[in-house]
């Protein structure tokens, strides 16, 4: 199949444009400098906020995976967020249409659904509010009978650039060279999802979900601090200090104070700290049984991460 992957330069997107490849589909990589990202396949440059250059992108192909996102903490123009991660989705749907793609792939986010303990999703920063309002947006599309298929994705960690989508991998990072100044919400589950195995359930959700259908795609569900002491176990480094939520509030909203005034990025912010209070374990087990999603033991992966850094 030809397969258009908006945000195929990304994190996640560089692993499914991968995984396409390999498992011998033709990706076309869409993103703004797709040309020089070396990727496997066509390459266009292209913003998700331009319509008809998504449709252009979109002419002939098979299906599209749309995992184009604005991942950040902060912006200074807030409406940043909302053009792309809801905008670039109703363009997605736009160009679709327009050029009779039979499926679409939706990556949204584990943050985009409520956190365990909850019955509706939150909104504690701009990142999350929009991909909460795109997922309801997705949600619309598919009850509407739009072919779509909606992902979620947890914490997704592996090998690659440090950048905003490889948070496990500059936490360590920072760990090692003595940068990080503790955690928040230690003892909070999060759901591990190793990138190769998020990248080939994509691929299978190309090939073989059922339109309508979404998965969470999770990995093992552990506190963050267990990430840690695997690495402790590894390398023999200290565990990170705790940082305590009251204090970590003050921070946030001190930063959110400092950001507004010199419209510098935060380190922290108080949605983020709300954020970090949450359970955020998945349940992956239809993945695993109508995708074939791999869990890969955080240990194996964690090491194998290791060795890159």
């Amino acid at each position: 199949m030809r397969v258009l992957v908006t945000g195929g330069t990304g994190y996640l997107g560089r692993a499914v444009v991968q995984a396409l490849a390999a498992n011998g589909h033709h990706p076309v990589v869409f993103a703004r400098s797709a040309s020089k990202s070396g990727l496997p396949g066509s390459a266009i440059d292209g913003d998700v906020r331009d319509v008809d250059a998504l449709g252009r992108a979109a002419d002939g192909c098979d299906a599209i995976c749309h995992l184009a996102a604005l991942v950040s903490l902060w912006q200074p123009r807030r409406a940043d967020f909302d053009d792309v991660n809801v905008g670039g989705l109703r363009n997605v749907l736009a160009a679709a249409e327009g050029r009779h793609v039979p499926r679409i792939v939706y990556t949204s986010s584990f943050l985009a659904r409520a956190p365990r303990g909850r019955e509706l999703p939150m909104e504690a920063n701009d990142y999350q509010r929009t991909k909460v309002a795109a997922d309801r947006l997705a949600t619309a599309a598919a009850g509407s009978g739009r072919p779509l298929i909606r992902l979620y994705p947890g914490v997704v960690y592996g090998p690659g650039e440090l950048r905003e989508g490889n948070l496990v991998g500059r936490l360590i990072d920072d760990h090692l060279k003595g940068r990080l100044p503790g955690l928040i919400g230690a003892d909070r589950p999060w759901s591990y999802a190793w990138i190769e195995d998020v990248a080939a359930a994509h691929v299978a959700a190309v090939e073989r979900a059922v339109p309508g259908s979404a998965y969470a795609l999770g990995g093992v569900n552990v506190p963050q601090m267990r990430v840690f002491e695997i690495v402790r176990s590894i390398r023999g480094t200290r565990l990170p200090r705790r940082i305590p939520f009251p204090l970590a509030r003050l921070i946030g909203a001190a930063e959110d104070a400092r950001a507004a005034i010199f419209r510098s990025p935060p380190l922290l912010t108080a949605g983020t700290v709300e954020i970090f209070r949450e359970d955020w374990s998945l349940d992956s087990s239809d993945a695993a049984s109508d995708l074939g999603l791999r869990v890969r033991p955080l240990e194996e992966g964690v090491a194998a991460l290791l060795s890159t850094l």
